[in-house]
């Protein structure tokens, strides 16, 4: 009687993969390649790219997933090609062609639309989008052939660079809010532009205070053993390196750990001068032990904590 192999146990693995995910594969497939290939016991990711976009996706693993909402919640940049004249029914390169039309605009044209689109601005969510209606995502729907009344947004571009224009290519870096749809910027400016617009290509290149730097690829997963893998991993701190620090010696960090506020206006402990979320250690150990809000006479509120892992 032939005997069922072992499955492979999972590995409590904590930490933050800065991947660089290629064209063609969606987010979620992304994350169960590297969390396959690293045999990690819990991941998720920080906010979904299109198939056809590629660029920065932080992929977080045990500990790491508490902080995810951190990123979803950030400032993104992008740099992408929005190939005006052509419109398609996604607003990328996977959609089926709608209209052409000739493009005839002029860099002080551009310029003068290009102002329109930055600051806050109203932005109606794509059909094509995972948006839900009714439990079921928009892009179930524009599958069907229906198309739904979507309200309009309020989203900040923060930035909006022109990096180049050569006739019908014009390249953009775009600096912006949460829930904004670059596809659906780039088809706006090319309707502005009076000639039509659809995103030729579209890159990722940073995710609140993470760049591009020290990104992997799935290849390079791939081709890695596992002690290289591991070491491919950020620290779970990686993700909130926008926060002041603060750290506790090491009564006042059992007791963080065990939820409680601590009032730290009379301990000698170094505090940042402003009321904000911190990211918190232990003194002795430089250990994170979770984030917390800072708020007035130097009271810590623990907000999430994180595991040890042993010892």
């Amino acid at each position: 009687m032939q005997t069922k192999p072992e499955k492979k146990q999972r590995l409590l693995i904590d930490g933050v993969l800065l991947l660089d995910k290629p064209v063609g594969l969606s987010s979620n497939d992304a994350l169960i390649k590297a969390k396959r290939l690293l045999n990690a016991k819990k991941a998720g990711h920080t906010g979904t790219l299109d198939p056809f976009a590629t660029g920065l996706l932080p992929l977080c693993f045990g500990e790491a997933t508490k902080f995810s909402q951190d990123l979803l919640d950030a400032d993104k940049t992008y740099e992408t090609v929005v190939h005006l004249g052509v419109r398609t029914s996604t607003g990328d390169t996977e959609g089926e062609l709608l209209e052409q039309r000739e493009v005839d605009v002029t860099l002080d044209e551009i310029e003068a639309v290009l102002e329109r689109f930055r600051g806050e601005i109203d932005q109606v969510p794509p059909m094509h989008s995972a948006l839900k209606r009714d439990g079921k995502p928009l892009y179930e729907y524009a599958r069907q052939g229906i198309t739904l009344e979507r309200q309009a947004r309020r989203v900040t571009i923060h930035a909006l660079e022109l990096l180049g224009y050569e006739a019908p290519y014009l390249r953009l870096r775009v600096t912006c809010s949460k829930g904004t749809y670059i596809r659906v910027l780039g088809e706006d400016i090319g309707a502005a532009l009076g000639c039509g617009a659809h995103l030729q290509t579209l890159r990722r290149t940073q995710v609140g205070n993470l760049t591009l730097d020290g990104c992997v690829t799935l290849d390079q997963l791939t081709e890695a053993d596992d002690v290289q893998r591991e070491r491919m991993l950020a620290p779970v701190d990686a993700l909130l390196s926008s926060f002041p620090a603060v750290s506790l010696p090491e009564e006042l960090a059992k007791r963080f750990l065990h939820g409680q506020r601590l009032a730290l206006g009379r301990e000698s402990v170094e505090l940042p001068d402003l009321q904000s979320r911190v990211r918190v250690y232990a003194l002795e150990s430089g250990r994170l032990l979770g984030t917390a809000m800072l708020q007035a006479y130097g009271v810590l509120a623990p907000e999430r904590l994180v595991a040890g892992r042993g010892g």
